[in-house]
């Protein structure tokens, strides 16, 4: 039996739970590099599918592991030569808890517009709960660099959502 710092082989069952508490914030990761959603799904499932075929060993650090390898499967469909089509913007990645649609495409909208490392960080961050460590571990970055670019991040945010803001 894998010690929890060992890489070990999963089951369809680890598969399972970790599509189920990952998946949508893959995806949402997955789209802040390819524009068309059904190119971001197909990453996605693509790498679920090396995870259930037992292609790749898990290591230590599950979800900062499948952040990289979707960032890798990204970039590989952009130079693959998928057609990269703009995001269509009333269409919405995000579902307003009191139901405010406007909202969540402003937030879409806002999030778009960050520089990629910075977008990366966030989604990271708020949408899978990585810590600021296992984001450095999954980007390659040193943690002071990740801890700015989420700063900064929030900052643009905040004030781009200022109109939404309901304190």
């Amino acid at each position: 039996m894998a010690t929890p710092l060992e890489p070990k082989k999963l089951t369809g069952d680890d598969v399972r739970l970790l599509y189920d508490r990952h998946g949508p914030a893959l995806l949402a990761y997955a789209c802040s590099f390819v524009a068309d959603a059904a190119i971001a799904e197909d990453v996605v499932h693509q790498v679920f599918v090396r995870l259930l075929q037992g292609e790749m060993v898990m290591p230590s650090v599950p979800v900062a592991y499948l952040y990289r390898s979707v960032r890798n499967a990204a970039l590989n469909a952009g130079r693959n030569g998928f057609r990269n089509v703009p995001l269509d913007q009333a269409t919405s990645w995000f579902t307003h808890r009191g139901g405010d649609h406007e909202a969540a495409l402003a937030l879409q909208t806002a999030l778009s517009e960050l520089p990629e490392e910075q977008r990366e960080v966030v989604t990271m961050r708020i949408w899978s709960g990585m810590t600021l460590e296992e984001i450095a571990a999954a980007v390659g970055v040193s943690l002071n660099t990740i801890a700015s670019r989420y700063r900064y991040a929030l900052q643009k945010l905040r004030e781009r959502l200022k109109p939404y803001d309901e304190t």
